[in-house]
């Protein structure tokens, strides 16, 4: 089943369960779904709708950071709510082990050997981590590989 259809599914049973949380950050991302859609003039795709809810987590994670530094608990626990949702419907998070075995992989094929190399590895190693991997700690750990 398509991630789209699932969202929609999970957002109709949240709906008749009363899950007003729920419901609202599967409202937030059907309407982005939909206003990319009418922008674009076109239908989106698993992997559209994929690349969205990486946006939409990663603003998340972001808005997490600043709201803790902020002293902002609440905020911050709602937020992590919306990203734990979110996370739901993205492909499995791979771990620090895995990650640093791909950059391993893209750093011995782009024959990298110090840091001003690493926005080939990066180049190299991102498009085997879409979706599976945040783009701070992939960059972490090229950082960490070149010396850097």
């Amino acid at each position: 089943m398509p991630i789209k259809d699932q969202i929609q599914d999970d957002l109709k049973a949240a709906m008749k369960s009363g899950d007003t949380r729920r419901r609202e950050i599967l409202r937030l991302l059907m309407a982005a779904f939909k206003q990319v859609e009418v922008d674009r003039r076109v239908t989106l795709s698993d992997e559209d709708v994929t690349g969205l809810l990486i946006t939409e987590a990663k603003k998340r994670r972001e808005s997490i950071d600043e709201m803790t530094r902020a002293g902002r608990t609440e905020l911050a626990a709602q937020e992590q709510y919306e990203l734990e949702a979110i996370e739901g419907y993205l492909p499995r998070q791979l771990s620090r082990e895995e990650i640093e075995r791909i950059v391993s992989e893209a750093i011995a094929e782009t024959g990298a050997t110090d840091p001003k190399d690493m926005g080939r590895v990066m180049g190299a190693a991102m498009p085997r981590l879409r979706g599976q991997a945040d783009g701070k700690l992939v960059n972490e750990i090229v950082r960490q590989k070149l010396g850097a």
